[in-house]
């Protein structure tokens, strides 16, 4: 994770993520999805005002190494629901991942929320268990028509407060 700086989004950043988004899907998942699925998924990096909004009006953290994104999530603060959480194939399995979800919870908690939801892929299922995340439902999601397999997981979170 040697360079790695984490921060905020910016505007600027829009279309940088969506095309670390795509690159995380088409290359990223390629274990666990069909090639029809990740089509489905993200066929090319998103370009609407809706994905600019998605990122924009939440919580956004951003991990970029030497200029270039390496990673995102996203939390809506109102619905306690994690959007997006994807990093580039390059940097899987080596911390970003891990350090964008400990700045979003812990966000999450300053904010009083006291349990988070999303719907995680076959290959986030055990990143999201792996900090504490449940399963609630196996389910597909249905794009293009074209069945795509993920999670409706959640996590209760514990606050902690100092001994008096």
């Amino acid at each position: 994770m040697n360079g790695v700086i984490f921060r905020p989004y910016r505007p600027s950043d829009a279309i940088g993520l969506a095309t670390l988004f795509h690159r995380a899907v088409q290359e990223g998942t390629t274990a666990h999805y069909s090639a029809e699925q990740r089509a489905a998924w993200c066929d090319r990096p998103p370009t609407s005002a809706g994905w600019r909004a998605r990122v924009e009006e939440a919580e956004t953290l951003v991990a970029e190494r030497h200029g270039a994104h390496v990673g995102f999530m996203t939390l809506d603060m109102e619905a306690a629901y994690l959007d997006f959480a994807y990093v580039a194939p390059e940097v899987m399995g080596k911390g970003v991942a891990d350090s964008l979800y400990a700045m979003i919870e812990g966000r999450a908690k300053v904010q009083g929320l006291v349990r988070l939801e999303t719907e995680a892929s076959l290959l986030a299922q055990p990143f999201f268990k792996r900090h504490g995340w449940r399963v609630v439902k196996v389910q597909e999601v249905e794009r293009q028509g074209v069945k795509i397999p993920n999670a409706m997981m959640e996590k209760r979170l514990v606050r902690r407060f100092a001994a008096a």
